[in-house]
């Protein structure tokens, strides 16, 4: 599939990826704003306003009139906040696409928050807060990333904390905005069916004259450790929930391909290695996966896993069994297993292609975090160009005992029993 990118005078980059024979269409409008550029007296305000965008402007001046307007459609619409942007999107039949350009262009511009729905958000956010502190398959990441980078933006909850949510006025929201929310620092992604000459003149007509400025930059991290980690969080749960992985590299190293192989052949299905030692031959978890993660700045491999209490150090220790064996150059992978992992992931990035809302996050994700795109061929040609040797040297590389970090959510107060567990 081929893009368009072109830039606007503004700064504003405009990426068209037409997709033949599909009649629907995407517009997503991507951020360099999320939630490592916050303080410690806004965390939470990138996530808070995602929600707001869809709460009423001046042209439309309601939840109800934004709403009703997108399901007279038939059209879905969302956003979503990461650490490093914030994404706001629109798909619907390829017919309308002048009118998500309107919206979203006027959500981003003209949003009223009004502090009267500021107030009423305010409770949906806590109560989401409160979703994700009831749902450990979700929370264990944030543990595993607050053991990460601690008591920084970078380890902070992106939905934020509850007593700083309910301080956020709208003059927050306003200043964050005149911080990041600049023309150059935001990506508009059109894929679908469309007609490419139409969708550059509506960007241009809705996007246009919005101004740009010099943003605020987010703080680096500052990774220092040279002896394994543990972080608890007391839960009375019936299953524990555990995370263990080691640090890595950025999104621009590339030896992120070779990791991202990695981590499908210990847990990227259900006949990975983790897969099967952990629940097919141990009956120990319901989940199991290995996810390779990366930022601007910084990258982590991680298992995760939803185990029995009773066996936990069990699971822990067939996790860093397998880790041992490709620090310890054992590995021992088959060009069968890297032939299956490859086409695993290929096989996904397909099937995402079909959706023209993957489409344009996969786009969009590039440009505003990778600085180039590459096209679905090239991501696959890198993927398939993987070596086991290329693999057996970036694991020796990150599978070290003093980066080794465990969070874990449970009924355990007492972090040296897994402590113990903690050698590579």
């Amino acid at each position: 599939m081929e893009f368009q990118r072109t830039v606007l005078p503004n700064g504003l980059r405009l990426i068209l990826a037409p997709m033949e024979a599909v009649k629907s269409v995407t517009a997503l409008v991507m951020v360099g704003a999320g939630s490592r550029y916050e303080t410690n007296l806004n965390n939470g305000i990138s996530h808070f306003l995602e929600h707001m965008a869809f709460k009423g402007t001046k042209k439309r001046p309601s939840a109800m009139a934004i709403s009703s307007l997108i399901d007279g459609i038939g059209g879905e619409f969302n956003a979503f906040t990461s650490k490093e942007t914030t994404g706001y999107y629109i798909k619907s039949a390829s017919n309308h696409i002048d009118l998500l350009l309107d919206v979203l262009s006027d959500m981003l511009q003209h949003s009223l928050l009004d502090p009267g729905e500021i107030d009423k958000e305010r409770g949906v956010i806590l109560e989401e807060i409160n979703l994700y502190e009831d749902t450990p398959v979700r929370k264990i990441g944030d543990i595993y990333e607050r053991l990460l980078y601690g008591d920084t933006p970078m380890g902070w909850d992106i939905a934020g904390e509850k007593a700083i949510i309910n301080k956020i006025t709208r003059e927050d929201f306003q200043a964050y905005m005149q911080s990041l929310y600049s023309a150059h620092n935001m990506t508009v992604v059109v894929a679908g069916g469309f007609h490419s000459k139409k969708v550059e003149e509506y960007v241009a007509k809705y996007f246009g004259s919005m101004a740009r400025f010099k943003t605020q930059v987010a703080p680096k991290v500052v990774e220092k450790q040279n002896k394994p980690a543990v972080m608890l969080k007391y839960k009375k749960t019936e299953q524990v929930h555990i995370a263990l992985g080691v640090r890595t590299f950025s999104v621009h190293d590339d030896r992120r391909h070779a990791l991202s192989v990695l981590a499908t052949i210990l847990g990227g299905g259900m006949s990975s290695r983790l897969f099967h030692e952990i629940r097919e031959k141990r009956g120990l978890a319901y989940y199991v996966r290995t996810s390779s993660d990366h930022y601007d700045d910084v990258g982590s491999l991680v298992s995760t896993a939803g185990v029995d209490a009773k066996r936990v150090d069990d699971a822990i220790e067939v996790i860093i069994n397998e880790y041992k064996k490709f620090k310890e150059g054992k590995g021992e992978i088959a060009e069968e297993e890297i032939k299956k992992a490859k086409e695993y992931m290929k096989g996904h990035l397909i099937l995402e292609f079909e959706d023209s809302r993957s489409v344009a996050g996969f786009y969009a994700g590039q440009e505003m975090l990778e600085k180039k795109i590459e096209t679905l061929d090239e991501a696959v040609q890198k993927i398939m160009a993987v070596t086991v040797d290329d693999i057996e040297k970036v694991a020796k590389h990150i599978f070290t005992g003093e980066t080794l970090n465990l969070a874990v959510i449970g009924q355990f107060e007492d972090e040296t029993r897994f402590q113990k567990l903690l050698t590579l």
